[in-house]
């Protein structure tokens, strides 16, 4: 199994000392977050080639992008406001562009306020409005090598796709190879279903995995039992990125990264 993590973890580094410590701790693969670029609308191609020579000058692949529509203003996936659709649009097509330039193939659709529905919203034209912007986009994804791998999140963070089942439905209406679905252990925690029998379902769907637990640290550093999960990613034949992403800011990023990558390595065997 391929073991990466996210950026912004290392949060007292700039991005070369990123890369370092990812070695440093057994990581192969860094998953970025575009808030930590700057202003993610403004990075240009030739400045994300550069940023994806640092990950490859210290060994490392670049996984892609996560995060998309953190610390962003003005960007909703599911807003009726034709304004609001095109300049997401437009954002979500310029990250595909950075992800393919710094060498990355994909992208964690998460962001679950950009995508709650209000009161007011019909749920049957959200999904709609869904469906037609990543069958827009899948061109474009096409194009640039990469693949959206959608989110669910728990009822607590959006009232908009919170169980894999849900997404699954969706993903098949879009009917794109290059908008997939994610798998996180935090989301998945909120679900009724056992952990292991969501990732046993998922799996054909399945482009990418977040390794974590509910109380925002890593994977087998909370109550969740992981090691049943990697084994249903094992036997389900899983070969693409475990990847770790982690919340918590009171414990040291050195901490949750060595941590995560002990209970990983034991859990995969």
């Amino acid at each position: 199994m391929r073991f990466a993590i996210c950026n912004e973890t290392f949060r007292n580094h700039d991005f070369a000392g990123t890369c370092a410590e990812a070695v440093r701790h057994g990581y192969t693969g860094l998953e970025v977050a575009p808030f930590t670029l700057g202003n993610p609308a403004a990075v240009t191609s030739a400045e994300a080639e550069k940023l994806g020579s640092i990950v490859r000058d210290h060994g490392l692949e670049m996984v892609g992008l996560h995060w998309l529509l953190a610390k962003t203003e003005g960007y909703h996936l599911t807003d009726p406001d034709p304004g609001i659709s095109v300049r997401t649009f437009d954002y979500a097509r310029h990250l595909a562009e950075v992800c393919s330039s710094m060498g990355g193939n994909i992208m964690v659709w998460g962001s679950p306020q950009q995508r709650t529905l209000d009161p007011s919203w019909s749920r049957p034209d959200a999904e709609a409005r869904f469906i037609d912007f990543f069958q827009r986009l899948s061109p474009h994804l096409a194009a640039a090598g990469v693949t959206i791998a959608f989110e669910f999140l728990g009822p607590s963070e959006t009232n908009f796709i919170n169980t894999a089942a849900e997404t699954i439905l969706l993903l098949e209406k879009i009917n794109s190879p290059n908008v997939r679905l994610h798998l996180d252990v935090k989301a998945m925690s909120a679900d009724s279903k056992p952990i292991p029998e969501i990732v046993r379902d998922s799996l054909p769907w399945t482009a990418h995995f977040h390794a974590n637990d509910p109380n925002l640290q890593g994977p087998g550093m909370g109550k969740i039992d992981f090691p049943p999960i990697a084994a249903e990613l094992t036997k389900g034949g899983y070969d693409k990125w475990v990847s770790v992403e982690v919340f918590d800011t009171n414990i040291s990023p050195d901490t949750l990264a060595a941590e995560s990558m002990k209970n990983l390595r034991a859990a995969f065997g």
